[in-house]
């Protein structure tokens, strides 16, 4: 049974911030909201002394929405190194990071290079840490539609696909920041693992919509070739529970 009674969850107003919060408050944990919005903010190091006093873990789910590669890179750094020491000095246990599976095979997508930035100040900060790298989130179905779109027709790239639900990452990272630090990395998919191609039209047969839907073998994914198993775990993962048609009906 864990004794952790304080975690401070970074980007917790965020999607899976706020459902991370909300699963800690309900097992009966404090809970600390790190955000710029409540002046605690990592990347300038505002108000991390104060947030990390007596706390056991810290859960990173901080984000920057950008295609800028330096800007990524110096935020997702920089935001690393000044917790993991404002996490040293205050005797933190475990630094949990949220990252993406495969994410050093997508180097030529900048928002990888981002997190690969990450991982690695993470990693030599000599902080016991646990990097979680996640597949991408059924959350983020109607943004991929978008993106792949042109003139009425959605071509995806022709890989293999096994995204998650929010609510099973957000999970995750809780169960993960109670136990102990890994000092490396954990993969996190979810259950279900066919080609991208039909979680797409799945996807869009729930909304109703009748855009044709189409795999092109030479379509990258957000500027990083691609191969089929590009964007799925490898090896041993955690396995999330929710699938495509039971998160749709919810």
């Amino acid at each position: 049974m864990s004794k952790l009674k304080k975690v401070v969850v970074i980007g917790g107003t965020g999607l899976i911030g706020s459902k991370a919060v909300k699963l800690l408050q309900e097992a009966g944990y404090e809970a600390i909201v790190a955000s710029s919005r409540n002046g605690i903010n990592a990347y300038t190091g505002e108000g991390l002394a104060e947030a990390l006093k007596g706390a056991d873990a810290v859960i990173d789910v901080s984000n920057l929405m950008s295609f800028d590669r330096q800007a990524l890179i110096d935020f997702f750094g920089t935001s690393s190194r000044n917790l993991t020491s404002a996490e040293k000095l205050a005797g933190v246990r475990h630094h949990v990071v949220l990252s993406i599976v495969n994410a050093d095979g997508l180097g030529a997508n900048p928002y990888m290079t981002g997190k690969l930035a990450q991982e690695e100040a993470v990693a030599a900060s000599g902080q016991s840490y646990t990097i979680v790298r996640a597949t991408q989130f059924h959350e983020f179905m109607e943004t991929l539609v978008g993106a792949y779109a042109v003139e009425g027709t959605v071509n995806v790239p022709d890989i293999d696909f096994q995204p998650i639900a929010a609510d099973d990452v957000a999970a995750a990272l809780v169960d993960v920041a109670l136990a102990e630090p890994k000092n490396g990395t954990v993969d996190l998919a979810g259950p279900e693992r066919a080609p991208f191609v039909s979680f797409i039209q799945t996807y869009l047969n729930a909304k109703g919509d009748a855009s044709p839907v189409k795999a092109d073998a030479t379509l990258e994914y957000f500027g990083a070739p691609v191969v089929t198993d590009s964007l799925v775990p490898g090896g041993d993962y955690i396995k999330g529970r929710i699938t495509i048609a039971e998160w749709l009906r919810e």
